[in-house]
């Protein structure tokens, strides 16, 4: 991936693409200007519908932004073409993607933010699945560091839209930190222990009813994640 120069294509697009998610949502993203102004990040986020993409993704700019999209994205001709625009990576979904993976590293290695869904799937009424582990090896040969961004309030626009009002669509922003993986094998099971140990991360951001699968906050542990002062534990300022 080249260093990113944003083109006047990717400008124009975002603009519309910006006012487009205005005229459905009333986005309170102030949180974003929390992000580092440069350097690689991993962006861990949770998985509701289509607009949380638009949405956050062009709240970023001018940070470079990437992501990973499921390959048959590109069967849309609209949204392969919007994505091709967005440098978006295409993935191969149920399997081990060292394309994809490799595209990844190379996003982080040259400052891009790199945003992540370790849900895989749409939740559609915003309660928090159970993550999947494919992150993990990202974080791990990165050495990126990795926030959690929640958002919230948009599960159910369309019956909004019916009515002709916007949704609200909050932002919360974490603090961040390195996944670190000791000096035992990873396994499996621990790859999983990993995941769900960022996804506590992410469920602290989230009002209760949204955190699903991770919301007993007894069952989690920090033992592959590292903060570096003054950032903290996001399980100490839990949201209610």
């Amino acid at each position: 991936m080249k260093p990113y120069k944003q083109t006047f294509k990717e400008w124009a697009t975002n603009v519309v693409v910006k006012a487009f998610t205005s005229s459905i949502l009333r986005v309170s993203a102030a949180e974003l200007r929390q992000l580092p102004p440069e350097g690689p990040l991993i962006i861990i986020t949770n998985h509701v519908n289509f607009l949380e993409a638009p949405a956050i993704y062009t709240r970023m700019m001018p940070r470079p932004v990437t992501a990973f999209s499921k390959i048959e994205t590109w069967e849309s001709k609209f949204l392969g073409w919007l994505f091709d625009v967005w440098g978006i990576i295409p993935i191969r979904r149920g399997e081990a993607d060292k394309k994809a993976l490799k595209a990844g590293l190379r996003a982080l290695k040259d400052n891009y933010i790199l945003t992540i869904s370790p849900e895989g799937t749409r939740s559609g009424n915003g309660v928090l699945q159970r993550g999947l582990p494919g992150i993990v090896m990202m974080a791990l040969l990165s050495g990126a560091p990795v926030i959690p961004i929640a958002h919230h309030g948009h599960e159910f626009y369309q019956e909004k839209l019916r009515r002709l009002r916007r949704s609200p669509f909050n932002v919360r922003v974490g603090h961040p930190f390195y996944l670190e993986k000791g000096t035992g094998k990873v396994t499996s099971e621990i790859r999983q222990t990993m995941i769900d140990e960022m996804m506590y991360q992410l469920a602290a951001l989230l009002p209760e009813k949204y955190r699903g699968v991770y919301a007993d906050f007894s069952q989690a542990t920090e033992n592959y994640l590292r903060f570096e002062a003054p950032a903290k534990s996001n399980l100490e300022n839990v949201s209610t």
